[in-house]
């Protein structure tokens, strides 16, 4: 696997490549929003660590040019704890998003769960999967609708509505989206599920504010419903 660490502090790209490189993975570095771009246009990585804090262009910046051309799964690493600061980076396009400093075996087990998620048949069927008048088409990632409609999502939003879908009925708590979709299950990341299920329902449903399909049960978790 190849990973592309990407951040304009040069002790930490130093420290983060050495840990990843001790951990087995092949490591680009790239300081710079160009150099960043220019990595993943010619090596085309498994993974990019892209620092929020970056010279001229910031990572959140960078994260949107990147995703005009590329769905390579991005984990954000940044100093800046605020929640608009994770909201805004899984709104854009982000992954993961991980504070400074953290645990060299916590950065390795987002790595080890984005890179096992993008990898994993679980959640990336071969067989489109219809219920409620949408129907998914694995292929492409695409929603179709019944009127004729059809919506792109992201790799994430994808497995995200396929898990729903396959539980249709069925209530999910944030524990069990965490450990299917997202491969990993850590205290206090229910806010990620929360973002991208308002980032669904702004795709599939008429009226995200009143949503028919993507619910949410108050205290227990999420449903989608026929």
């Amino acid at each position: 696997m190849h990973i592309l660490v990407a951040d304009d502090d040069l002790p930490s790209v130093k420290l983060t490549s050495f840990l990843l490189e001790e951990a087995g993975y092949r490591v680009f570095k790239a300081y710079d929003g160009p150099s960043i771009l220019q990595v993943i246009e010619q090596y085309n990585p498994d993974l990019v660590l892209l620092d929020v804090s970056m010279p001229k262009s910031n990572g959140f910046d960078i994260c949107r040019q990147i995703r005009r051309t590329s769905d390579v799964p991005i984990i954000f690493l940044s100093a800046r704890s605020q929640l608009q600061d994770r909201v805004m980076g899984l709104q854009i396009g982000g992954d993961d998003y991980l504070v400074k400093p953290f645990e060299p075996s916590e950065l390795l087990a987002r790595v080890e769960a984005v890179l096992r998620r993008r990898n994993s048949d679980m959640l990336n069927p071969s067989a489109r999967l219809s219920q409620g008048g949408i129907t998914l088409d694995p292929v492409e990632h695409k929603v179709l609708f019944e009127d004729g409609r059809t919506i792109e999502l992201t790799p994430l939003e994808f497995r995200l509505l396929y898990y729903l879908m396959k539980n249709a009925g069925r209530v999910l708590n944030t524990s069990q989206i965490l450990s299917k979709v997202w491969g990993y299950d850590y205290e206090g990341e229910s806010n990620l599920v929360a973002v991208y299920i308002r980032r669904l329902r702004t795709k599939i449903e008429k009226d995200a504010e009143h949503p028919h399909h993507v619910l949410t049960v108050r205290n227990l978790g999420y449903k989608f419903e026929i």
